[in-house]
Order: structure tokens, then C-alpha cells, then sequence
């Protein structure tokens, strides 16, 4: 396959990049960022309608941009659930109202989103949702009531989209609704963090009690084919930028094997070598998906060979070191006792790659089922 960039592409590199040099160093405050970012225009550059307020940019210059970013070390984006998820939702299933509500400030970067989809009952198996939104007697109001899980960012979001079942008694994906609700109910939505074994608090469970809701996406109960609409964008362009991470990462558990001298051990540098084609082969693949391949298997395999992929190298990470892997930085304190270098973060935060986003049973099931076209699962009521 033959993937080059142009003299206009190269252009839009040296801008993208003296950008970056310019405003990234010393930039740590995300939300400030994120308006930053929305104000030199660098937010939606994939939008390709309605001028909501993002420039424009052709699929060569986007994996331009995101591969530039990756290299930057500019601070971890927190607008990229409204930029990647839910606008590409709202510009291919929302009014025209929604789009000019909500797509400004999201390209403004002062608008941040969280994504309700997963519950304590209803993780992998999204169909399994108990969440409910109940109609008020205005007809245009509902009130969501339920509870979410592993939802990210959503301390920090202005918004959520929920997957809500809108149809008393319905199953499975039937009688469910995308739902756009509003974060800031004192009293109707409650937020907690999730302390996990790397010390941080990435993920969130979210508590809805009669929270209010106006904005539907997609009409009622069409919420499973705008759902899984969503699910369809997680590839492409960010997997690429993705992957510029995953090499950095590699490239540091290879200086770490030559420093420790696991690298004279046979074992250690086929594992090593291994790595590094696998991780050439995603990046072909994902330019092969670029832009939408029309294979219903795609994000699945997807999925699957990044997950995989990033899981064994944190394995790798913490083998390469010896004993040393097992030694923090610093001294344990009751103020920090989780504190951890990069490899050992690597490590721990890595062994959730194969269950968040879709487990890895869940993704083979729908290649089997829909890709291969094998008997359907038995799935219960719910």
C-alpha cells in the first residue's frame, strides 16, 4: 500500500509542528488547554460540514496533526470525547439545531464531554442497560434515573451522552435512546472517582437521580443504531496518533533492555522484535480502515491487535528491568503511596486495555457474528 504526503501535507506539518513548540511546553491546566487548542482553530479539523467554527483539513493532514501532537508531548487531551465521539455522532445522526448547539463549543474547547454507555450489570455487553428516562408530561423533557460506570473525564465534563432504555419492559437493544444530558444538577447527579492500582482516579461512576434531559439524538428508541454509529469512529486517524505513543513507549523498553542487558537474552529480543512488527502491521491496517473501509469487522479487529499489542508490552516493560521493576521511585509515604515510574504505570494501566472500549470477547463475538456470519450468542432477558 502506498501512503505518501503531499508539499501541502508537509506545509501543514511545519505549521502543525512550530505550533505545537510554541504553545505546548509548560502548558498542564487541560481545561485551559483545551481553549487553546479552539482558539487557533486545531479542534475538528475532520468536521467536513456546517463551519463550526473548526478549519478545515484533508485525511492526510489530520493524520498529519494527530501524528505531530503525539510527538510533541503536549499535555493528554481532555475535549477528545466531544471532538472524536460525539461529533461525528451528531453530524451524522443530530438535527441541524443540535449541530450548531453543540459543535461551537465543543471546536471552542469550552465545552467537555463524558460518555455514559457502561453500568455495573452492562459493561462489555452494552445491550444490557438498566438506566431508564422516563418522559415528563411537558413531551420534550425526560428524567434519566441509574447508574453508570468507568465513565472518564466525567468530573470534569459539561455534558454527557447516555444510553438510556426509553421503553418500559423493552430488552436487549430494543426500546433505548442517546440521550445528551446536561452534568451540572446538584442533587440529581452525583459523580465518584474510581481509585485504581496506579494510584489515579481516571475513571468515574456517575449516579443519575431524575436528572433532566431535552436533547435526543436520533429519535427514541433509536438509540442502539446511533450507539454503535459512535462505536464506529473510535479508529482511523486516532488510532494512527495512538500509535506514535506506542512507539515512544516501545523505543523506552528497548533502551531499558540494552541498559539492563535483558537484551542479550534470545527469549527477551524476539519478544522485543516481535513488538515492533506487530506494531508496523497495525499502522497498515489502521491506514487501510483510513477514512472507513465499509468492513462491519474493522474497530473489532482494531480492538484486538492494539490491546493485545499494548498489554504485553507493559509485561515486557516490567521483565526488561529485573528486580528493579519492582522498586518505586521514591520512598513509600502515606501522602504517596502509589507513586510509579513510567514502566511500571505502563504495566498496571495496561491490563485494562483488553477490557475497556469493548472487551476482547465481546470483539470476537461480533467478528464472529457479524463478519463471519456465525450462529448468534444465546443472550438472556435482561
Amino acid at each position: 500500500m502506498e501512503f505518501g504526503f503531499t508539499p501541502d501535507d508537509e506545509d501543514f506539518r511545519a505549521e502543525a509542528r512550530g505550533w505545537l513548540a510554541a504553545h505546548a511546553e509548560g502548558a498542564t491546566d487541560r481545561g485551559t488547554w483545551e481553549r487553546t487548542l479552539g482558539a487557533a482553530g486545531w479542534i475538528g479539523l475532520g468536521w467536513g460540514e456546517g463551519g463550526y467554527g473548526n478549519r478545515r483539513a484533508t485525511l492526510t493532514q489530520q493524520v498529519v496533526w494527530a501524528e505531530e501532537y503525539a510527538r510533541s508531548g503536549a499535555p493528554p487531551r481532555s475535549g477528545h470525547i466531544g471532538e472524536n465521539l460525539l461529533a461525528p455522532t451528531l453530524l451524522a445522526h443530530g438535527t441541524d439545531e443540535q449541530k450548531a448547539r453543540f459543535l461551537p463549543p465543543v471546536a471552542a474547547g469550552e465545552e467537555l464531554w463524558c460518555q455514559g454507555y457502561s453500568e455495573p450489570g452492562a459493561g462489555s455487553d452494552l445491550a444490557g442497560v438498566r438506566t431508564a428516562a422516563v418522559r415528563e408530561p411537558d413531551g420534550r423533557t425526560y428524567r434519566v434515573t441509574g447508574q453508570k460506570i468507568w465513565t472518564s473525564l466525567a468530573r470534569e465534563a459539561d455534558w454527557c451522552f447516555v444510553l438510556a432504555r426509553t421503553e418500559p419492559g423493552s430488552v436487549r437493544h430494543h426500546g433505548l435512546t442517546f440521550l445528551l444530558v446536561p452534568m451540572d444538577q446538584p442533587g440529581r447527579i452525583e459523580v465518584r472517582p474510581i481509585r485504581q492500582m496506579t494510584g489515579t482516579s481516571d475513571f468515574n461512576e456517575v449516579f443519575f437521580d431524575g436528572a433532566h434531559a431535552e436533547h435526543v439524538v436520533g429519535g427514541e428508541g433509536d438509540g442502539w443504531r446511533v450507539a454503535m454509529s459512535l462505536l464506529g469512529f473510535e479508529r482511523g486517524v486516532s488510532t494512527l496518533a495512538q500509535q506514535i505513543g506506542f512507539a515512544e513507549e516501545l523505543g523506552a523498553v528497548v533502551r531499558a533492555a540494552v541498559e539492563s542487558g535483558a537484551v542479550h537474552d534470545a527469549v527477551v529480543r524476539e519478544r522485543l522484535v516481535r513488538q515492533w512488527a506487530e506494531l508496523r502491521t497495525m499502522r497498515w491496517n489502521a491506514l487501510r480502515t483510513l477514512g472507513g473501509s465499509g468492513d462491519a469487522g474493522a474497530p473489532s479487529v482494531a480492538k484486538l491487535l492494539w490491546a493485545g499489542w499494548h498489554q504485553r508490552l507493559g509485561e515486557l516493560a516490567v521483565l526488561v528491568r529485573g528486580a528493579a521493576a519492582g522498586v518505586g521511585p521514591s520512598d513509600w509515604s502515606a501522602s504517596a503511596p502509589y507513586e510509579l515510574d513510567a514502566a511500571q504505570h505502563l504495566f498496571l494501566f495496561s491490563r485494562a486495555d483488553t477490557i475497556y472500549g469493548g472487551s476482547d470477547q465481546i470483539q470476537r463475538t461480533i467478528i464472529a457474528e457479524r463478519v463471519l456470519g456465525l450462529p448468534r450468542e444465546p443472550k438472556g432477558a435482561v
